[in-house]
């Protein structure tokens, strides 16, 4: 797989496909190449794009250098822009639209942004902020301690997996993959910020964006992507019908196809 070296000396291990213009794919939580949904995302993009999908740094074949900063995840996106030829199209969904979001304001090479389902708050809410702190001091604990497996779980339950199927899925085979790339968790919680819409990040973005939530979603969710395109000076929101957070391949292909051709 090719990879590049990132500002810190993390090594970025991606993989490329297809033919035009560069666009790089985000993961969000608990993702990578190997074990999300950018590789099928990326066949239905190589037509029109030389599409780039990643391991984002201590996930999958990527390494990881210690301590976290979102910078440093900001410089990882910004060196595969560098290496994609200092200019491309950014999709990312869910924490990843955090961080790409965080990469659109920082300065240019992000030609076009599409963001799906950026998992903030769109009101300040007491009782969000209130969870927010909860989450983020139970999931610290449970990695503090080495409890990978339980971090993994509070992760699930906090997005709204019942408690009964996060049990189930401790005996699958997919189980020791999640506990492997579970220190990311706190990557993904720290992208988040206090959990509101970053608006001063978001009034930073002056490149064409795209803000996308599934009609299917959660309302909170409908809610926060409609709140971060509001809060982008250049942004459209747009509903995909009857998609949720786990948006089709076919459905979404086709939407980010036109908007990164101009459309």
């Amino acid at each position: 797989m090719p990879k590049v070296t990132s500002a810190d000396g993390t090594t970025i291990v991606y993989e490329r496909d297809g033919d035009g213009p560069p666009l790089i794919l985000v993961d969000g939580a608990m993702c990578h190449r190997g074990g999300g949904p950018m590789r099928a995302l990326a066949a239905r993009l190589r037509h029109a794009f030389t599409v780039h999908a990643y391991d984002r740094r201590g996930r999958g074949e990527s390494t990881d250098t210690p301590p976290y900063a979102v910078a440093r995840e900001v410089e990882d996106l910004r060196a595969l822009i560098a290496e994609a030829g200092g200019e491309a199209h950014v999709y990312a969904i869910s924490s990843g639209a955090a961080l790409a979001l965080a990469a659109a304001s920082s300065g240019p090479g992000i030609a076009r942004l599409a963001l799906y389902e950026p998992p903030f708050t769109a009101e300040a809410e007491a009782e969000s902020g209130t969870r927010r702190r909860e989450y983020t001091e139970r999931l610290t604990g449970l990695l503090a301690a080495g409890r990978r497996g339980d971090a993994v779980a509070l992760f699930m339950t906090n997005v709204g997996v019942p408690p009964q199927a996060v049990e189930g899925m401790r005996g699958g085979p997919g189980w020791s993959a999640m506990e492997a790339i579970a220190p990311t968790l706190a990557y993904d919680d720290a992208l988040l910020g206090d959990g509101r819409v970053p608006r001063a990040l978001a009034s930073a973005v002056t490149v064409p964006t795209l803000v996308l939530s599934g009609g299917a979603s959660p309302e909170a969710l409908r809610h926060a992507a409609k709140a971060t395109a509001d809060a982008i000076p250049q942004a459209e929101h747009r509903t995909l019908d009857g998609q949720t957070h786990d948006v089709s391949p076919d459905a979404l292909a086709p939407v980010l196809t036109t908007f990164f051709a101009g459309g």
